[in-house]
C-alpha cells in the first residue's frame, strides 16, 4: 500500500495546473461513480490529478493508482476501497481501469458497500469499457468521454494565445469579427498545419520526433489487441482492418461503397460491416449516415471519415486533401453536434446547417440556393458572408 501512496503523492507533485482540459469544467465531480472515457494520451490521467490538487485540502482524503500497477497482481480494487475509506478517505481515483480483469462487478460491489465514497474511472480501452459498462453498472454511473485537443486548446497549451470556446452559432454568424481579432494578432494558417499533423493528442508534446512511432503504436495496440479482445474475429481479420484503414487514408473523403471495399479486402459484407463498427468505436475512424433516416441508414454508413487528421498523417504521406478538410471539419464538431451525410453538399449538422468543405476557392455552386448554408475554406484567413474559414471551427471546445 505504502508504494501506491508515494506513487499518488509524487505525480501530484509533479502535475501542473496551468492547462485544464475543455472537460473538466463540463463534469459534475460530485457524483458517487464518474466513467471518462478516451483514446490512450488525451490527457485523463493528468485531469483526475488536476482535479485533486484543486479540489482536496486534505489531499489523503483521495487516493489516484492506475490498476495495471504491480501492487494489484496480489490484491484487488475491494482492499484498496476497505484500506482507503477505514483511514479516512472519501475518493478513489482509479486509472486504467479496463486492465483490471473483473473490475465492473467489484466497483459494483464497493458502489453498494460503501455509500460515502466517491468513485472515479478511466480507461483508454473505449472497446473495452463499452462492452462492460452494461448490466447493473450501467445504471450506477455518470460517464464523460474525453476528445483530443481542439485547436483551440493545442493554441493555449503552445502558450501562443489563450481563446475562448465559441458557440457553433457564433462562428457562423459572426466569423468575420472573430477571425479578424484573432488573426490580427496570430499567424493561425502555420499552427493550424502542426495542428493538423501532430497536435490532436497532448502527447506530441514529450514525444517530438517520435510521435509518429507513438501513434502508430496506439493504433497497433487498438487493431491487434482491444478488437480482437471485444470480438470473436481471427487473425486474417486485423490483417484486413489494417488494410481497410489504408485504403481509407489514400481514398477522397470516402463515400462508402460496401461491394468495392468487399472485393478490396476479399472479405464478405458482414465482416466488412463488423470491422468498421469496431473501427468506429475505437476512435480510428468516424461513420456518417443519411440525413434522410431510412431503413438502410440503419444499417450502412454513406460515408466514412478518419477520427482525427492526425491518424491520417500517421497512415500515409499521401494525406488527401479533401479528406483531410472534412475529417478536421468533423472532429471539431462531432464533440458537441449531431453529423450526419446531406443529399448535397459534405456535411449537414443537427439536422439544421448544412456544409460544403473545400479549398480557398470553394464556391457555392453545389449548394446555391440552400437556406442555411455555408461554404468552408481551407487556407485562408478570413472569411465573408457565408464563406468560412476552416480553422475556426476549432474554437467550439
Amino acid at each position: 500500500m505504502d508504494r501506491l501512496y508515494k506513487t499518488y503523492g509524487r505525480l501530484l507533485a509533479e502535475t501542473n495546473l496551468e492547462f485544464t482540459r475543455y472537460l473538466y469544467e463540463k463534469i459534475n465531480w460530485d457524483n458517487k461513480l464518474i466513467v471518462i472515457k478516451g483514446a490512450k494520451g488525451v490527457g485523463k490521467t493528468t485531469m483526475l490529478l488536476q482535479h485533486i490538487l484543486r479540489t482536496f485540502p486534505e489531499k489523503q482524503k483521495a487516493l489516484y493508482a492506475t490498476l495495471d500497477h504491480i501492487w494489484f497482481v496480489n490484491h484487488s480494487i475491494l482492499d484498496l476501497a476497505e484500506y482507503h475509506y477505514t483511514h479516512g478517505g472519501t475518493h478513489l481515483f482509479l486509472d486504467e481501469v479496463h486492465k483490471y480483469k473483473g473490475w465492473q462487478q467489484e466497483i459494483k460491489n464497493i458502489y453498494d458497500a460503501y455509500p460515502q465514497l466517491h468513485i472515479v474511472l478511466t480507461g483508454s480501452s473505449m472497446l473495452k469499457l463499452e462492452e462492460s459498462l452494461m448490466g447493473d453498472l450501467s445504471r450506477r454511473h455518470r460517464q464523460y468521454t474525453m476528445e483530443g485537443l481542439s485547436f483551440r486548446e493545442y493554441l493555449q497549451l503552445e502558450q501562443i494565445t489563450n481563446l475562448p470556446v465559441l458557440p457553433l452559432e457564433t462562428v457562423l454568424h459572426d466569423h468575420f469579427i472573430q477571425a479578424s481579432q484573432i488573426t490580427s494578432k496570430v499567424r493561425i494558417l502555420q499552427h493550424f498545419e502542426k495542428y493538423l499533423e501532430s497536435g490532436y493528442y497532448p502527447f506530441y508534446r514529450e514525444e517530438g520526433d517520435g510521435f509518429t512511432d507513438r501513434l502508430q503504436q496506439v493504433i497497433d495496440t487498438i487493431i491487434s489487441s482491444e478488437i480482437p479482445s471485444v470480438s470473436n474475429i481471427e487473425y486474417d481479420s486485423i490483417y484486413k482492418t489494417k488494410q481497410l484503414l489504408a485504403i481509407l487514408a489514400e481514398s477522397s473523403p470516402y463515400t462508402l461503397n460496401i461491394s468495392n471495399l468487399c472485393v478490396a479486402l476479399q472479405a464478405s459484407r458482414n465482416n466488412v460491416l463488423k470491422l468498421l463498427n469496431l473501427m468506429d468505436k475505437a476512435a480510428l475512424i468516424r461513420r456518417l449516415y443519411a440525413t434522410d433516416k431510412g431503413m438502410n441508414s440503419l444499417t450502412k454508413p454513406e460515408k466514412i471519415l478518419f477520427y482525427n487528421t492526425n491518424l491520417m498523417y500517421c497512415l500515409t504521406p499521401h494525406t488527401e486533401a479533401g479528406t483531410m478538410r472534412e475529417t478536421y471539419f468533423a472532429s471539431q464538431l462531432a464533440v458537441s453536434h449531431q453529423l450526419s451525410m446531406p443529399s448535397k453538399g459534405d456535411l449537414m449538422v443537427d439536422g439544421r446547417w448544412l456544409f460544403e468543405v473545400g479549398g480557398k476557392n470553394k464556391g457555392f455552386t453545389q449548394i446555391k440556393g440552400i437556406e442555411n448554408s455555408y461554404v468552408v475554406s481551407d487556407n485562408i484567413d478570413i472569411g465573408h458572408d457565408n464563406k468560412i474559414p476552416l480553422w475556426l471551427f476549432g474554437m467550439l471546445y
